[in-house]
Order: C-alpha cells, then sequence, then structure tokens
C-alpha cells in the first residue's frame, strides 16, 4: 500500500479501506481461479494496482461519466480506477465467466456501488460510453475496432471521448497499425512513477 499512497496521497479513509482489502480478496480468489500471475501476487499493489491507476495519471473522470473496462479479467484497471472515482459509474465485461464472478465478488466485498460486472463479449454490447479502459487485451487495432462503436458522441471531458489502454511493448508498431488519419498520444509510464517495472509501460490515448 505504501506505493499507493506515493503516487495518490489525497486518498480518503472509505479508498484507503477499500484499496487494503485487495490484497487478502485477491489471494483468496487467486487460489480457485488464477487472475494475476502466481508468480507476482506478491507485488499485487506495485505492478497490477498502481499499474492501472496510471490512467488517473492521463484523465480525471467527472461524476456521472460512464466508463467501460473492456477484457477486464479480474477487474482491472476498472476496480481500481472505480475506487478512484466513486462518482463515475464503471461497466467491467470480460468474455470469461469465472473472472467476471471474481470482479462481482471483490466489488460486493469491498462495497463498491459504481461498478457493474458483465459476462458478454464487446461486439454484444449495446450501451455507449465516455471512455474505454484496457490492460494488456489485445493490439490496439483490435481494441480501436471494439472500442470505437461503443463511444459516445457527447463530450464531457477536456480529453475527446475515446479509448485508453495500458500496454507494453512497441507501441509505435502497433499505432502504425491503425487506420490512417487517426489520432493517438503515447503517456510513458515513467513520466507517472519511478519504479523500473515501468519502463517500457505507456498508457495509449486513441480518439474516437
Amino acid at each position: 500500500m505504501e506505493i499507493i499512497l506515493k503516487y495518490f496521497p489525497g486518498l480518503t479513509e472509505n479508498q484507503l479501506a477499500q484499496l487494503a482489502q485487495l490484497e487478502p480478496l485477491y489471494r483468496e480468489w487467486n487460489e480457485k481461479i488464477n487472475v494475476i500471475s502466481r508468480k507476482d501476487i506478491d507485488n499485487l499493489y506495485a505492478h497490477h494496482i498502481l499499474h492501472s491507476m496510471a490512467i488517473a495519471k492521463v484523465i480525471k473522470f467527472k461524476a456521472g461519466a460512464e466508463i467501460l473496462d473492456l477484457g477486464t479479467g479480474g477487474g482491472l484497471p476498472g476496480i481500481p480506477l472505480a475506487i478512484l472515482f466513486p462518482q463515475t459509474h464503471f461497466t467491467l465485461i470480460d468474455s470469461t465467466r469465472k473472472k467476471i464472478l471474481v470482479v462481482e465478488e471483490v466489488s460486493r466485498a469491498i462495497g463498491l456501488a459504481n461498478v457493474q460486472a458483465r459476462h458478454i463479449r464487446a461486439e454484444e454490447v449495446k450501451q455507449r460510453f465516455d471512455f474505454v479502459v484496457s490492460r494488456a487485451v489485445a493490439s490496439l487495432d483490435k481494441l480501436v475496432g471494439w472500442s470505437f462503436p461503443l463511444i459516445k458522441q457527447k463530450q464531457q471531458h477536456a480529453l475527446p471521448n475515446g479509448l485508453i489502454a495500458l500496454k507494453g511493448g512497441d507501441v509505435k508498431a502497433e499505432i502504425k497499425a491503425l487506420p490512417r488519419g487517426s489520432y493517438t498520444e503515447i503517456f510513458p509510464l515513467p513520466e507517472f512513477f519511478a519504479e523500473e517495472y515501468y519502463l517500457e509501460k505507456f498508457a495509449i490515448y486513441a480518439q474516437a
């Protein structure tokens, strides 16, 4: 938890309490369903929760905004973001039913009222959102293809509605593969976090 406080010092008591409950809950669920690498569960906060919260360094979601976490797995980045933005509504989807069960149970256990978990594929979603977020799900062109049809026209943030994806590796090649004229921005995570783990990690914004 110290690493969270280092970069997010202004959290409320309730947010701190919710974040503190994540480790025992994820350890318990990880024994049954492998949602976080078992070799890396000891780094839950440093490698997974903080990584998810990097999106909050790119944008502050407004009260009443609707965000889709596409391919949420066990609830990342959606659950940490829902803790940070309690007045924003988050829909977390995944095509694997047992992972959605983890999201439902973790959200319920920590009292997250602003999270809806759905066992559904992106192509089946009918709702529209201000932003789509994702973490280590698919190549950028696929994410754009799934996300852009789900983005609302109406804007309420300074950053125009679109996709924010947490990615590593050769992101420039992925951006090059997008349709011509696509507008993107790269946010290197070392600009936000000093730890070595974040050296080759980025938040990629693509405007819908």
